[in-house]
């Protein structure tokens, strides 16, 4: 399965759902936390920058429960508290304490509330791309969440995801579309966000009074030409969380660490050895 699937790794019991993780090298632990676009895993998600990020640290990254070959239980309502117990869940079953947290988009929002509510769980904090505060839905994370599975639908999101349309191709496409109809990928992705699909900014979002209070040393990342997720909403993380330093790449889409990964890669290196 594994040569198959090199989305596939360790299996751990997270609050009682089995759960599919990448956990690669030795070192301080830092947990990526990928974002929600059909088909995803944290694979997809992460591959560019795992090896790299892994020769001096422990990297996990795990795939949320709903997405990715991760346990779907039947009985679940998926939302943002189910989402933050299946993170604490997976510290725990890997008996971490604190972390460094990686979050991209709907990662991000996730890795706020999670340094919001477990402030001790959480030593340094990267947001890229970031969901967590409210914006108004735009067009691209539209098309995200309402994706009808196509290779066509497929191809018009990849160029929403990405700045520079020579990373595009139909291969790509064909590719991420095969992923999104997996046996029951496209149907947990389907139940997540239904229209209205503002609603569901709004439940992502943290309070502006909550972000503020975050003490974390904080690391924002953004692409300025970003049509899932908004600059703006990186803008005002930057003005909330007081510890914090915002970089703006210029020519990059939401794929910060795919288009940007060499950069992206020294920036997180640099900032999570600041006080090491």
């Amino acid at each position: 399965m594994q040569e198959a699937y090199p989305e596939i790794a360790r299996t751990v019991d997270a609050i009682g759902i089995r759960t599919n993780l990448h956990d690669v090298g030795l070192g301080a632990p830092v947990l990526l936390v990928h974002g929600s676009g059909p088909g995803v895993t944290a694979w997809a998600n992460w591959r560019a920058v795992i090896p790299a990020l892994s020769r001096d640290r422990r990297v996990i990254a795990p795939d949320m429960v709903g997405f990715g070959f991760t346990e779907r239980p039947s009985n679940v309502e998926y939302g943002p508290d189910l989402w933050l117990q299946h993170l604490v869940g997976i510290l725990d079953a890997l008996e971490l304490e604190r972390v460094d947290l990686v979050g991209n988009s709907f990662g991000g929002s996730l890795s706020l509330a999670l340094a919001i509510r477990f402030p001790e769980r959480v030593r340094r904090l990267v947001l890229m791309g970031s969901a967590g505060v409210n914006f108004e839905l735009t067009e691209g994370l539209n098309a995200v969440w309402g994706y009808d599975p196509s290779i066509q639908n497929m191809r018009k999101l990849m160029d929403y995801f990405s700045y520079d349309k020579n990373l595009v191709n139909d291969e790509l496409a064909e590719l991420r579309y095969k992923a999104s109809i997996r046996p029951g990928f496209q149907e947990s992705f389907s139940a997540m966000f239904p229209a209205p699909r503002q609603r569901w900014i709004n439940a992502l979002a943290s309070s502006e009074e909550d972000i503020r209070s975050i003490s974390h040393e904080t690391l924002i990342l953004h692409g300025r030409e970003d049509n899932v997720v908004p600059l703006e909403t990186s803008l005002r993380l930057n003005q909330l969380i007081v510890p914090s330093q915002l970089h703006v790449f210029g020519r990059c889409g939401h794929w910060v660490q795919i288009e940007h990964a060499a950069r992206f890669i020294r920036l997180v290196e640099d900032f999570l050895s600041e006080d090491e």
